[in-house]
C-alpha cells in the first residue's frame, strides 16, 4: 500500500514531496507541497471546479467505483510530474473529495486498487492511469504499447495471458483528463427546434467535411472552428438542409490492430470519454479549449437554422474484451460497467468490437444519461443517433422495448424532447429491430434503402415493397401513435459506398484497408451501370450521372425524413472502398473541386433545388400517414397509384413484375391544421419512376386527378430547368425515357 499521498517524478527524479529538492541540468528547484483534501461531496460525478469552504476555489473530484478497495486521483504538472491524492471519503460507492487550489486547465487521472481475479471479472490494477468517465476535455492521445494494458499482453501463452497482471506504470503513455469550468447559459443561443417532419438531415465528419476545403484557412481545416467557418455554412444553407448529423465527436481511441498497420480510426466509433469532444478535431489546443470551440461551432450552424444531431456509441468502448487495454472502466470496475459471459473472465459481446455497456445496471445507466443532458444542456446540441441502438435496448439478454434504458429516456424531462433516432440492430441474436422503437423515436430504416437500390437497378420481383417505402413505410410504423417521421430514409449512408460509388461499382475495393478485401459488406445491391470503376466512356458516365439523379429524387420525393450523406450532392467517391472507416485521407476526404466540374455541379443545384421543393409543400412533409381512401364525392384521395396506361393499379398489379410505378399525392387532403388553425392545402402532384432500361409510355390520369400537369423535375435531363415546365393535358400518353423519374405538378 502507498503513504496517504505521495508523487511521482519522472524517471532519473527524485520523488516530489521526499524532503529533497531536485535537480534539472544542474538547477535547483523546489518540489511543491502535497495538497490537502477535504471530504468534498460525491455530486455531481466528475472532475467539477467550483468554490468550496471558505471562498477557496478548487476542484471535487467524484468516481463511482463500487468494488474497489482505495482510489486516488493522480494530477499532472507541465513535466509530466505526479501527484497522487487518496481520497478517503466514500458515499454510496462514490470515491470523492474536494482538492484546493486545484484550477481549471489541470491534468488528471485516476488508480483504482482492488482485488485481481480475473475469473470472476475482477480486474483492478493501480499500475494503470484511468481517464476519468466524466471527464470534460481530454489531453493527449491513446497509444498502446504494453504498459496499457492490465494484463501481460505479450505473456508466451496467449490463451491465458488475460489473467496475470502488468505491473508496469502507464501513465506515460495515456492521455489524461482536464478540468475545464464551464459557466456558459447559452442564454444568447437560439435552437431551430425543426419539427421532424420538416427536417433534411446531412450525414458528416467533422474533420472530412472541412479538410480541403479551399475556402477555410489552413489552420482550421479538419476542426469544429472550421465547420463553423462562413464557408461551411454557406454550403449547407445553399444545399437547404435543417440538420448535421455528426459522425462521432466523443473522444475516441485507435484500435491496436489499425495502428500496427500504420492507419486510424478515421469514423470514431471506438468512444473512451462520453463528455469530452474529441481532442483531435480542435484548432485551440487540448486542454479545455476544445469545449468552447465546440460550443462555438454549435452556436454557429444555430444562427444559420441548422440543428446539431451526435451520433453516439454508449453500446460498447474502446477497452474491446479480455486482450484489449486497460484505459477507464474496466479498471475502475470491470463488473460494474459490462456485461460478462457465465465465464466471467469474457465479454458479452452483441457490438462486434469486444465488449458491451451494461446498460441495466443504475451506475451504467447514469453515466449514458448524464452524458446526453450534459450535451444537451451544456454543450447545445439538439438529438442524437445511437450506434447500434438494439444493443442499449437489451435488458438481461433478449432487446427489450420495455427496458430501463428507453424507459428512462421516455421520461427524461430534457431527453424526451431532443431529437432521437436508433440504428434499430446489433449483432446479437434477436437485434434486428427496424419498426419495433417506441414512439418518440425513429429509426434509420435499412428496408428503404434496399429497396431504393433495388428498384434502380432493376431487381426488385414487383412494386409493392417499392409503394410501402415511398409512402412513409407504414407497415413499419403506423402503430402505437407513430408518425411517417418516424421512418429515417437514406439511400448511403457513411458505412458502404457513396452515392457515386453504388452506381459506379459492382463489387467493394477495400485494399487500402490491409485486410484483403475481406472487410466490409458484400451486400451492396450496387450496378456499375456497364463498366468497373471509373472509366473514360461518357455514355457509360453519362447513364450513372442520371442514376444519381433518380436516387435523389427519389430520397428527396419520399414520405418521412430524408438522409444525405455529406459530398453525395457532388458526386464524392471513395474508390469502391465500402468500409473506409480507417481511411483518413482523400478517400474519406470531400473533394470540393468537383463543384467546378459542369456534371457535379449540375448535381448539386438538382440536389439544392428538390431540398427547396420539399421545403415548400407539405404534401411532401406530410405529419400522418396517407388513408388512401376517397375524403369527398369526387373520389378522389390523398394517395393514389398508377400503372403506364393512366389505370389506377390492382391487387393483381402490385404483384406482376413492373418496373414503373406512377405515384399521386393530393395536396387537397393533407392532415391537420396550420398554426392559426387553418386547413392544410397545398399542390398535387404526380411522380412517374421508371426504371426500365428502355423507354416507356405513360397516360397521364384524368379527372378527377387532374386536367392538366406541368413537368417539375425530369432527370433525364442534366441540367434541370426551372418552372415554368412543359404542361401536357390529362388522358396524354407521356414518352418517359429509359431510368428516369418525372415529376408533374397538377397544373
Amino acid at each position: 500500500m502507498t503513504s496517504a499521498a505521495e508523487q511521482r517524478a519522472p524517471a532519473g527524479e527524485p520523488a516530489a514531496g521526499s524532503g529533497q529538492p531536485s535537480a534539472v541540468n544542474g538547477a535547483r528547484r523546489a518540489v511543491p507541497p502535497v495538497p490537502a483534501v477535504w471530504p468534498g461531496a460525491p455530486t455531481p460525478l466528475g472532475a467539477r471546479f467550483r468554490v468550496g469552504p471558505d471562498g477557496v476555489a478548487g476542484t471535487n473530484f467524484a468516481l463511482w467505483a463500487a468494488g474497489a478497495e482505495a482510489v486516488r486521483v493522480c494530477l499532472f504538472d507541465e513535466h509530466g510530474r505526479e501527484t497522487r491524492i487518496p481520497l478517503t471519503e466514500l458515499t454510496h460507492e462514490i470515491w470523492h473529495g474536494f482538492v484546493p487550489g486545484v484550477m481549471p486547465g489541470q491534468r488528471y487521472g485516476y488508480r483504482v486498487d482492488g482485488r485481481w481475479d480475473p475469473w470472476t471479472g475482477a480486474r483492478w490494477n493501480p499500475a494503470k492511469l484511468l481517464l476519468d468517465p466524466y471527464a470534460r476535455a481530454v489531453d493527449g492521445e491513446f497509444r498502446l504499447p504494453p504498459e496499457v494494458y492490465g494484463h501481460v499482453r505479450d505473456w508466451p501463452d496467449q490463451s491465458v495471458a488475460d489473467t496475470v497482471r502488468d505491473e508496469r506504470d502507464s501513465a506515460p503513455y495515456v492521455p489524461k483528463g482536464v478540468v475545464v469550468h464551464d459557466d456558459d447559459d447559452w442564454s444568447d443561443d437560439r435552437r431551430p427546434k425543426t419539427p421532424w417532419a420538416d427536417s433534411v438531415i446531412y450525414e458528416l465528419h467533422v474533420r472530412g467535411f472541412t479538410k480541403l476545403h479551399p475556402d477555410i484557412p489552413e489552420e482550421l481545416r479538419g476542426t469544429y472552428a472550421g465547420l463553423a467557418h462562413p464557408a461551411a455554412i454557406e454550403h449547407l444553407v445553399k444545399l437547404g438542409v435543417t440538420a448535421v448529423e455528426l459522425l462521432p465527436v466523443h473522444q475516441f481511441a485507435h484500435e491496436d490492430h489499425l495502428l500496427r498497420r500504420g492507419l486510424r480510426n478515421y469514423w470514431g466509433y471506438n468512444s473512451i470519454g462520453y463528455f469530452a469532444p474529441h481532442a483531435a478535431y480542435a484548432a485551440s489546443g487540448t486542454t479545455g479549449g476544445q469545449v468552447g470551440e465546440f460550443k462555438r461551432m454549435v452556436r454557429a450552424l444555430h444562427a444559420a437554422g441548422i440543428e446539431v444531431i451526435l451520433d453516439v456509441v454508449y453500446n460498447h468502448t474502446a477497452e474491446a474484451g479480455e486482450l484489449g487495454p486497460t484505459l477507464s472502466l474496466k479498471g475502475i470496475d470491470n463488473r460494474g460497467y459490462y456485461r460478462l459471459q457465465e465465464d466471467a473472465r469474457r465479454y458479452a459481446d452483441y457490438t462486434g468490437c469486444g465488449n458491451t455497456l451494461h446498460v441495466v445496471r443504475p451506475q451504467v445507466l447514469r453515466l449514458i444519461t448524464d452524458s446526453l443532458r450534459y450535451w444537451v444542456t451544456e454543450m447545445g446540441v439538439d438529438g442524437f443517433r445511437f450506434d447500434l441502438a438494439a444493443a442499449l435496448a437489451r435488458s438481461m439478454h433478449d432487446v427489450d422495448m420495455l427496458s430501463p434504458f428507453l424507459a428512462v429516456i421516455a421520461q427524461d424531462p430534457v431527453l424526451r424532447r431532443v431529437k432521437l433516432i436508433a440504428e434499430p440492430w446489433d449483432i446479437g441474436s434477436g437485434g434486428y429491430q427496424v419498426g419495433a422503437f417506441p414512439p418518440l423515436w425513429t429509426e434509420w430504416n435499412d428496408r428503404y434503402r434496399n429497396a431504393v437500390r433495388d428498384f434502380w437497378r432493376h431487381a426488385l420481383p414487383d412494386v409493392r415493397e417499392m409503394g410501402y417505402r415511398l409512402s412513409g413505410s407504414s407497415d413499419l410504423y403506423a402503430w402505437g401513435g407513430r408518425r411517417p417521421y418516424a421512418s429515417v430514409n437514406f439511400v448511403t449512408a457513411h458505412d458502404g459506398f457513396t452515392l457515386r460509388d453504388l452506381v459506379s461499382y459492382g463489387t467493394k475495393h477495400n485494399e487500402a484497408n490491409g485486410e484483403n478485401n475481406r472487410d466490409g459488406t458484400d451486400d451492396n445491391r450496387s450496378w456499375n451501370c456497364g463498366a468497373e470503376g471509373e472509366t473514360a466512356d461518357e455514355g457509360v458516365r453519362a447513364l450513372r450521372r442520371r442514376q444519381l439523379r433518380n436516387l435523389l429524387t427519389t430520397l428527396l420525393l419520399s414520405t418521412g425524413v430524408p438522409m444525405l450523406v455529406a459530398g453525395d450532392e457532388l458526386g464524392r467517391t471513395q474508390r469502391g472502398n465500402n468500409n473506409a472507416y480507417c481511411q483518413d485521407n482523400e478517400i474519406s476526404w470531400l473533394d470540393w473541386s468537383l463543384l467546378e466540374q459542369p456534371g457535379w455541379r449540375a448535381l448539386f443545384d438538382l440536389t439544392s433545388r428538390l431540398i427547396a421543393l420539399r421545403h415548400r409543400h407539405p404534401v411532401l412533409r406530410r405529419r400522418a400517414f396517407f388513408s388512401g381512401r376517397a375524403q369527398t364525392a369526387d373520389g378522389l384521395r390523398d394517395l393514389a397509384w398508377f400503372t403506364s396506361r393512366g389505370a389506377e393499379m390492382t391487387e393483381g398489379d402490385w404483384y406482376a413484375p413492373a418496373a414503373t410505378l406512377g405515384m399521386y399525392l393530393s395536396g387537397r387532403d393533407i392532415p391537420g391544421r396550420d398554426e392559426r388553425g387553418a386547413p392544410v392545402v397545398d399542390d398535387s402532384f404526380l411522380a412517374v419512376l421508371h426504371a426500365g432500361d428502355r423507354p416507356t409510355g405513360f397516360v397521364l390520369p384524368g379527372p378527377p386527378w387532374a386536367e392538366r400537369y406541368e413537368v417539375v423535375v425530369d432527370t433525364s435531363v442534366e441540367e434541370q430547368a426551372e418552372p415554368p415546365g412543359t404542361v401536357h393535358r390529362a388522358g396524354t400518353e407521356l414518352t418517359v425515357p429509359a431510368r428516369t423519374v418525372l415529376l408533374l405538378r397538377v397544373a
